[in-house]
């Protein structure tokens, strides 16, 4: 062992070796992100912009722009120089800082659902103490409860990621620097990082899903009981029906890949969880949020 090198480069395997296939992927993958970019960025100013959409709602909804333009950012575009060059090496540093952002931006997004969940909830079930409840100091608060804690998250995987050696293979079977790909590579042992993953990161997937069903399931019984309009429980259940749709896109690959034992699982499978929570949902918030929501077509009109 002390004649055994340090590892202070990777090379990321990627979605594909093929060169025809790269440039495709390049055209598909520049198109998303761009699309990611301009959608967030839109709900961003047109929030900012519209007096009528200042309100707890649409603040959680620009962190959620905010955090996605971020998780694209963090691997998209190295993704995109390795299919122009055709290698896509990173060093140590910048992957321990790929992870690291990338695990603050998923962790923060998690929470910032079940906040958006507890927001609807406070609304619909408890409307004449809605103001008083999630005034703008407690939706602040929660905001930056919410980064704080996807902060602290990532901090513990990125020291305990830098405390492995790697002397040995240094293709990481992923686009990105993730921690169970890293982990196939490490010398030293990596029991207690993948217990730390299964434990700390699962409880981190499955809490705030857990929390936000719960929160709509309460939400669906208040409008069935409580609720004797049909016009009121379509008005109530079309703010619900955007965040619904995000939750499921986020969540479900989210779960995919983190809940079930970290060591057993395909290379492939978790890359391709990855993919829909890191990249297609960054995409697709916009666009069901602006196709869903009245007020935020009409703005835009």
């Amino acid at each position: 062992m002390d004649n055994q090198t340090e590892v202070r480069k990777f090379i990321l395997l990627g979605l594909t070796s093929l060169p025809g296939l790269q440039k495709f992927l390049f055209m598909l993958f520049l198109l998303l992100y761009l699309s990611t970019l301009l959608g967030n960025m839109a709900i961003m100013t047109v929030v900012a912009c519209e007096p009528q959409l200042h309100t707890p709602m649409y603040f959680f909804l620009c962190n959620l722009s905010c955090l996605d333009i971020f998780y694209s950012t963090v691997t998209v575009p190295k993704m995109l120089a390795g299919f122009l060059s055709g290698h896509q090496g990173i060093s140590y540093t910048g992957c321990l800082s790929q992870l690291h952002f990338s695990y603050l931006v998923g962790s923060s997004e998690a929470l910032l659902l079940a906040v958006m969940a507890y927001d609807r909830f406070v609304a619909i079930c408890n409307p004449l103490r809605y103001t008083l409840i999630m005034s703008p100091r407690a939706c602040l608060l929660l905001a930056v409860a919410t980064w704080t804690t996807g902060f602290l998250h990532a901090l513990m995987h990125t020291v305990m990621t830098s405390q492995l050696h790697f002397c040995g293979p240094n293709h990481i079977q992923h686009y990105s620097c993730d921690i169970k790909p890293l982990v196939r590579l490490a010398c030293s042992s990596s029991q207690l990082n993948l217990t730390l993953l299964n434990i700390v990161t699962g409880t981190n997937a499955i809490g705030p899903f857990v929390f936000t069903l719960l929160s709509y399931l309460y939400i669906f019984s208040f409008l069935r009981l409580k609720v004797q309009s049909k016009e009121g429980r379509r008005k109530a259940f079309s703010t619900c029906i955007s965040h619904l749709t995000v939750v499921t896109l986020f969540y479900v690959p989210v779960i995919f890949n983190y809940v079930p034992p970290s060591s057993g699982n395909s290379p492939r499978r978790d890359m391709i969880a990855t993919l829909m929570y890191n990249i297609v949902t960054s995409v697709l918030n916009p666009l069901i949020y602006t196709l869903r929501n009245v007020e935020v077509k009409r703005v835009l009109k």
